[in-house]
């Protein structure tokens, strides 16, 4: 009985002291948790309000995948406490998210492809689709990969064999329709999920493999085999009005590229996009409340550890045929940050007249001009990266401070 008095006595001891340095601060999460803080005021009608009144949800898409990443990245940079909260939610693909920002109540953002909302509208699925939408900014190129056979050295090589294009409510499938479309191609077209699709064509049951994501892509990344490489797409003209040429080398794909080589391909822009609320919306604020914040912190997603792609972004690329949203547009004028102009382009020609010489048509210079947007953007992104890794302090110097 002593035993156990004893035992007791210096359980409360030790209670009482924990208790004391928690009170000290010394041991308290919940002095910094805001999370803590909610839990502690579970039921308070305030506290419920204040959560919901500042977290701006962004569907994203499948696991393993660009999207994914670059919502962590926003949560990780943009997360103030109670002040904004970015909540990511793993998503199914570009024309999932569409479906998602239009009618799932609790999404305020999403990154789509640029060319599922023409895909939509041309093929019957919707009419003036882009009105429902604005845009935050354009994103990065999302690179079109192919992967088959080493027998196989360019797309049209895979006319009328077996093509997985990934499943039907992502962006890939979107995008490979229509250049499968524009080149006359007809494959036999199977949607399967890119990873499992990957295994079947090393045990021979289909041709190649689609996907269109970021580079370096995780599962084109991941999968080695020796009889397998990347395919080459050429940039042919009917592609020119909605794609832009890309190259995806050795150093993106070791496994898959071989040593200074590398594979011309073509890209479609991501978009972080949002449904069009009116200004005076509750829903509104909240995305300008991301603004601010986004676009204020934008130099710190240039940098590592977040994702390469982050090095291509322009916040002012403009992106054609879509709207932005005020707030953005208002946050771009107000700091200065304009796009390329035309008389950037007009003088580009000037002084380049090898290719001024492509232009035949009124549609060859939109192509040409898309391009130069592009380039001008990714310049402007890696310079804007360079000039803030310049104003890092260098760690010799800090050492000797």
């Amino acid at each position: 009985m002593r035993r156990l008095f004893g035992l007791a006595l210096v359980a409360i001891m030790m209670a009482c002291g924990f208790a004391a340095r928690a009170e000290e601060g010394e041991f308290d999460p919940a002095k910094v948790s805001e999370s803590l803080k909610a839990i502690f005021q579970f039921g308070s009608t305030d506290t419920k309000k204040a959560l919901n009144a500042n977290t701006v949800t962004l569907i994203s898409g499948t696991i393993g995948g660009t999207y994914v990443q670059f919502g962590a990245d926003l949560a990780s940079v943009l997360d103030d406490g109670n002040k904004l909260r970015v909540l990511p939610i793993v998503g199914r693909g570009s024309v999932q998210s569409v479906a998602d920002i239009l009618f799932l109540q609790g999404v305020d953002l999403g990154i789509v492809r640029s060319d599922t909302l023409d895909y939509l509208e041309k093929k019957g699925f919707a009419k003036d689709i882009k009105k429902q939408f604005t845009y935050v900014t354009k994103l990065y190129n999302e690179e079109v990969h192919v992967i088959a056979s080493k027998s196989i050295h360019n797309l049209k090589e895979l006319d009328g064999k077996t093509i997985s294009v990934d499943l039907p409510n992502g962006g890939t499938f979107v995008t490979a329709l229509t250049v499968f479309e524009r080149l006359g191609m007809k494959p036999n077209v199977v949607y399967i999920e890119q990873r499992i699709a990957l295994e079947k064509m090393r045990k021979g049951e289909i041709d190649a493999v689609i996907v269109c994501g970021g580079k370096p892509y995780k599962s084109v990344a991941g999968f080695k085999d020796d009889r397998f490489h990347l395919v080459t797409v050429d940039y042919d003209k009917p592609l020119q009005s909605d794609y832009l040429p890309a190259t995806l080398s050795a150093k993106d794909y070791p496994n898959l590229v071989a040593e200074g080589e590398k594979v011309d391909t073509i890209a479609v822009p991501a978009v972080l996009a949002a449904y069009n609320w009116a200004p005076n919306t509750d829903r509104y604020r909240k995305l300008a409340t991301f603004v601010d914040s986004f676009f204020a912190k934008f130099p710190t997603f240039q940098n590592p550890p977040f994702h390469p792609k982050w090095k291509e972004v322009s916040l002012s690329a403009p992106l054609a045929g879509w709207n932005r949203l005020p707030a953005a547009q208002q946050w771009l004028d107000k700091n200065n940050l304009q796009p390329v102009a035309r008389d950037r382009f007009d003088a580009f020609l000037q002084h380049n007249p090898t290719a001024a010489a492509k232009i035949q048509s009124d549609a060859d210079k939109e192509a040409l001009f898309k391009q130069f947007q592009a380039w001008e953007a990714e310049r402007n992104a890696r310079a804007q990266a360079a000039q803030v890794q310049a104003q890092q302090p260098r760690p010799d110097k800090q050492e000797r401070q």
